[in-house]
């Protein structure tokens, strides 16, 4: 920017986008002095760099005006966790898939962990029959992201909210 420039000569980008030409930085300083504005190298590794006569404070401005709208209106995913164990009791895991299915109402992805102990560690099929279990009830809801698989002590299946259909689908119910 301006004085920091060390390059014999640039091409020039006037104020509203027009090609001014290739220019010495002497004379390219004096134009933007003249129309106080600033001097900023937009390309620097084209040959001869680019440089453009612009107001730089408004353009950081706009920029970060920019970044914020776009961090505004990005999606937020958010990942719950709920933990179960294989000899689950019946009233038990109603509770638990009520907890999964609000989760993945509300539009957050699921990790269903199962924790084995003991003996359980060597009945894996156990848990992976819960997981999907678990998936086919809930399968209207949200699907089955990563596949069930072993980690250590524990298994973990992750379940993603289906795309917009399901929120749209709950607002018009609750409206």
């Amino acid at each position: 920017m301006n004085d920091r420039i060390r390059v014999p000569e640039v091409r020039l980008v006037g104020p509203n986008g027009e090609q001014v030409g290739i220019v010495p930085i002497a004379k390219a300083l004096e134009l933007a002095r003249e129309a106080d504005l600033d001097l900023v190298e937009v390309a620097p590794t084209a040959r001869p760099p680019v440089a453009k006569l612009m107001d730089y404070g408004k353009f950081k401005y706009e920029s970060a005006m920019k970044a914020r709208e776009a961090r505004k209106n990005q999606a937020h995913t958010v990942i719950k966790e709920i933990k179960l164990r294989p000899k689950i009791d019946p009233h038990d895991y109603e509770t638990k898939k009520g907890h999964v299915v609000r989760f993945l109402k509300a539009g957050d992805k699921v990790k269903v962990t199962i924790m084995f102990r003991g003996r359980e560690q060597s009945r894996p099929e156990l848990g992976y029959r819960l997981l999907q279990r678990l998936a086919d009830d809930v399968e209207e809801l949200g699907f089955v992201e990563s596949r069930p698989k072993q980690d250590g002590r524990n298994m973990i299946m992750v379940i993603g909210p289906h795309k917009k259909k399901v929120a749209r689908g709950q607002e018009t119910e609750t409206a």
